[in-house]
């Protein structure tokens, strides 16, 4: 299978093709994928080099222009390198673009630390007015991808991973999914979290709901959840744990609830390993899953809530 960031040049080479105001903004990661849409747009494709806090810059000149931009790199140079531009050329100023990374949290483990990101959602989520997109499969990175070029001229941040659920899923880029039903608690599932997710709860009385994009959050969505499920809430993200807690917690604010937010962990991990080892590390492995939620939402789920 693809992955999906696999989808991002063809997708994005057929909207140049299609929109005259889209554009993409590359620093040199990518650009070989880009070659025959810049040979045909070569005013609308444009790489600055490794130059990451300029890769936003003229991004956000672009966007003065009347453009949609789209900018790729790997995560870490994306947002956490030209965080500053990021606010004000495009916070600031008022324009939009729509950011895709790649490399997600640690896709890429022997690049070590210098391009793992997992603290880049809770970064954006200090910002005001970003979209952000979280797909867990590449047909769901191609339809949110294509939301985010159409989205105006919102800020829209696009996370790809080489992580993936085996199936992809109908998204709209707005509400949370239901994927099964339960009695005794909901699990949020982000992303390519999923796959775990659906294997740790198996046999558990549990709601398990999936979710690609988490700003805005659905709040209405999390709270038609817990009426019939109850209001303890296990949130699963593939990148720094607890980024959307406070989200849930605001959603449930009126109603007794609690919250686990399991993710990425802050420590660093100083050895390179495999993505699968790296997932195991952080607890977000099946089995590590299952024994912290199960944990969590107690004996209620075993039971079908007797």
């Amino acid at each position: 299978m693809d992955t999906m960031r696999d989808r991002l040049a063809p997708v994005v080479s057929r909207l140049l093709d299609e929109d005259p105001r889209v554009a993409v903004v590359l620093a040199e990661i990518g650009r070989d994928a880009f070659a025959a849409a810049q040979a045909r747009h070569p005013d609308r494709v444009i790489n600055v080099g490794i130059r990451e806090q300029l890769l936003v810059g003229a991004a956000a000149g672009l966007a003065l222009t009347g453009l949609r931009p789209v900018v790729h790199t790997f995560a870490s140079f994306l947002v956490e390198r030209p965080f500053e531009q990021i606010k004000l050329d495009l916070g600031h100023q008022d324009v939009g673009a729509v950011l895709v990374s790649a490399a997600a949290s640690f896709d890429w483990p022997a690049g070590g630390h210098t391009h793992m990101a997992p603290g880049d959602v809770a970064l954006l989520d200090t910002l005001d007015g970003w979209t952000i997109h979280v797909p867990g499969h590449p047909d769901e990175a191609e339809t949110l991808l294509r939301h985010a070029v159409a989205a105006g001229d919102d800020k829209v941040y696009v996370r790809l991973s080489v992580q993936s659920n085996r199936l992809g899923r109908p998204v709209d880029g707005l509400r949370l999914h239901t994927v099964r039903e339960g009695r005794a608690g909901v699990v949020l599932a982000v992303g390519p979290t999923l796959d775990a997710v659906l294997d740790a709860t198996e046999g558990l009385d549990t709601t398990v709901l999936y979710g690609t994009t988490v700003r805005p959050f659905d709040a209405a969505g999390l709270r038609r959840a817990t009426e019939a499920a109850g209001t303890d809430v296990v949130l699963v993200e593939p990148y720094l744990a607890g980024t959307s807690t406070a989200a849930v917690s605001e959603a449930l604010a009126d109603v007794p609830h609690r919250v686990l937010g399991l993710g990425v962990g802050r420590r660093e991990l100083r050895r390179y390993g495999t993505v699968e080892e790296h997932v195991t590390a952080h607890g977000l492995d099946a089995a590590s899953l299952r024994e912290r939620i199960g944990s969590f939402v107690g004996a209620a789920a075993a039971t079908g809530g007797r």
